[in-house]
């Protein structure tokens, strides 16, 4: 592991306590910023690069020139307000937070730990006034915060930063509207105009259009500058200033990537071949020792011309416990990010779809592929290349993409719908049931689904997706377990399922290969034997699960105590027969849940044994995401939830050792 070093806070305090340029101060102090937060990102493994790099003068801008919160504190009353709606480039204010003396630098290096800093915005960390990450909420939020300012007599402007690809929900319109009518003068919207989404141009994506025409027509005053020149911004934040009959909009034409040449774009899609490689996900140690060069070079001849003596660092001392080498992974890949080796691949239920949907696609002509800026992400790129014309590209609007895959069905077609699954199963929810009230043929894939990853924070991890499609009386919910269930998953809901189908994947592999029996073929209702065991039966589902079942049922073993592992890839379907022949031979039984409590397979199962009468003695107990979800590396999050395969056995141990119902 390449070694890391920090700038210190004394270094900006230097820059502050300077005789200097204003323009010259701000610029050096954002860098200095962006320097800190490649750290971070580096040293999490994982983390949003891009955005926080284009946001970066911005921020340091508003805190240092345009707000009061650093003078009155970011808890008075009287404070102004910024938080950022995208919240992908939370590295860069964490980075800035620190540097303002808000946040300690042990905060600021356990970005994406468990006690550490959310990869997404959350209050409970100082300086946060918003939880963001899913995308559209900032606006309507901000102008919630504007108007209570307002009603309480306080003091304090709000600013929102959003990004511009954000601004394909529809959520922001909305707002704009709303905004205006109220004549929300204390509200102001910055707009990242970085021109690039998750890794493709937003012009390529959904054009945004006439934008200072657009805002304009909603009643906003609109003023347009380089996000990057810290006299234009600082005019133009003067300007908004005198606004105070009507909202403010600022839009801030920026780089994605700025301070790093590879990073910026035009260069770095043109490497990508036409993809941004850098929205999330960490360097490599070669790419980030270039980066870091990049910026201390530029930072120290800075240090030089404006005569502050020499830029020091300090040396980050390495994490204490290294993630093991099985771990699984803790972020989508960006464009051009390593590959998982061949023994993971084979367990790779991602990339199994994505192969699997393009076979279909090549004999189906009636299979249409709709994504909401994933395409990556969600496997479908490959099917988007072979089939152009069969493959909508809806942006980051989940909802007109389901109601439009209702439209598609209604003439025939089978739309097969993909998004990460916290934003497709829950923003479009009402969107989902009103397809499923029309009784068509609808595959919705929902990706990224259950507690890990858990670094990118509790915005990302879909815990209750289940439960939401399970109340739907005309849609099979299934996940898969490793590559071949994958296949014929995907097989079965687009070919041979008569009703509408959600297949639930996660992001990468299960640490250790999950091996069916030879022959195993997909049966409705019907789950499978993976290991043997006399004393209890535990159903899970997932690479996630199953492996910290598996696992356990080995910890147990060496105890000589025997839990039988049943693989359960339906998720609200049961073949009562089946599942009579499961349960016979143990008194307990135990449901592991890649979900919350309330709506998954346990709920299935328990409904399932006392309609059939097979309760009796048998007791069930449920081991699920208690709460929200925590934050951390997937090690540190299984065993904050007590899901890990250790406490797993812990907890069979003492079910097995006590008469009393109920989980311990």
């Amino acid at each position: 592991m390449i070694e890391l070093s920090l700038i210190p806070r004394e270094m900006f305090r230097t820059v502050l306590d300077a005789r200097l340029p204003e323009a010259a101060r701000l610029a050096l102090y954002a860098d200095m910023c962006r320097a800190n937060a490649l750290v971070a990102v580096k040293r999490a493994g994982s983390g949003h690069i891009g955005s926080s790099f284009s946001a970066m003068d911005i921020v340091v801008h508003l805190y240092l020139r345009v707000m009061n919160t650093l003078k009155v504190g970011v808890g008075h009353p009287d404070r102004d307000i910024y938080f950022s709606s995208k919240g992908h480039d939370v590295p860069g204010l964490y980075a800035a937070l620190f540097a303002f003396g808000v946040l300690p630098e042990e905060k600021l290096l356990k970005l994406r730990r468990l006690g550490g800093l959310d990869g997404h915005p959350d209050i409970h960390i100082p300086g946060i006034e918003a939880n963001s990450g899913s995308l559209g909420m900032g606006i309507s939020k901000g102008r919630g915060m504007a108007w209570a300012k307002a009603y309480l007599g306080r003091a304090g402007r709000v600013f929102v930063l959003t990004g511009d690809g954000e601004w394909q929900e529809g959520q922001n319109f909305e707002a704009l509207q709303g905004a205006a009518c109220r004549a929300t003068g204390n509200l102001t919207v910055i707009m990242d105009h970085n021109k690039v989404q998750s890794d493709k141009p937003v012009g390529e994506i959904v054009p945004l259009g006439e934008l200072e025409t657009k805002f304009r027509s909603f009643g906003w005053h609109v003023t347009r500058c380089d996000g990057h020149d810290h006299e234009a911004l600082g005019a133009a934040f003067l300007e908004l200033d005198r606004i105070r009959d009507r909202p403010r909009m600022l839009i801030a034409d920026t780089i994605k990537g700025r301070g790093v040449s590879f990073m910026e774009h035009p260069e770095a899609l043109r490497e990508g071949g036409g993809y941004y490689r850098w929205h999330s996900g960490a360097p490599s140690d070669e790419r980030y020792a270039a980066a870091w060069g990049e910026l201390t070079t530029r930072i120290g001849e800075a240090f030089a011309r404006l005569g502050l003596g020499g830029l020091a660092t300090a040396p980050v001392a390495p994490e204490t416990a290294a993630a093991p080498a099985a771990a699984l992974k803790g972020e989508p890949d960006s464009v051009g990010a390593a590959k998982p080796s061949l023994k993971a691949t084979a367990e790779f239920v991602a990339e199994a779809y994505g192969r699997t949907l393009l076979e279909i696609g090549a004999r189906r002509k009636d299979v249409v592929v709709l994504d909401a800026d994933l395409s990556a992400d969600c496997r479908v790129r490959q099917f988007e290349l072979a089939h152009p014309e069969r493959f909508i590209e809806c942006g980051i609007a989940e909802q007109d993409m389901v109601s439009m895959a209702g439209g598609l069905a209604r003439q025939g077609l089978i739309p097969v719908v993909n998004s990460f699954a916290s934003f497709l199963a829950s923003r479009s929810n009402e969107q989902i049931y009103n397809n499923a009230t029309e009784r068509t043929k609808i595959v919705y894939v929902c990706h990224y689904a259950g507690l890990i990853p858990a670094g990118p924070g509790k915005s990302h991890q879909s815990i209750r997706d289940i439960s939401l499609f399970g109340a739907l009386p005309n849609c099979e919910i299934l996940q898969p377990c490793n590559a071949e269930e994958t296949r014929q998953v995907v097989t079965y809901a687009v070919e041979q399922s008569p009703e509408a189908c959600m297949i639930r994947l996660v992001i990468g592999p299960s640490p250790h290969p999950i091996a069916l029996p030879e022959g195993y073929r997909l049966e409705r209702g019907r789950g499978v034997v993976l290991a043997e065991g006399r004393d209890a039966v535990v159903f899970a589902y997932g690479p996630v699960m199953l492996n910290e079942a598996l696992a356990a049922s080995e910890r147990l073993a060496a105890r000589n105590i025997g839990l039988q592992v049943v693989n359960m890839p339906w998720l609200n379907r049961v073949d009562a027969d089946w599942l009579a022949g499961a349960v016979a031979p143990f008194r307990r039984v135990f449901v592991l849940e890649d979900h919350a409590p309330e709506g998954g397979l346990g709920d299935t199962l328990l409904n399932a044994l006392s309609t059939a009468g097979l309760l009796g003695e048998r007791t069930l107990n449920k081991w699920a995401v208690e709460g929200y979800p925590a934050c951390g590396t997937p090690a540190e999050a299984l065993r904050f939830h007590r899901l890990d395969s250790a406490s797993l056995a812990e907890r069979v141990s003492i079910c097995l050792g006590q008469d009393t119902v109920g989980s311990p």
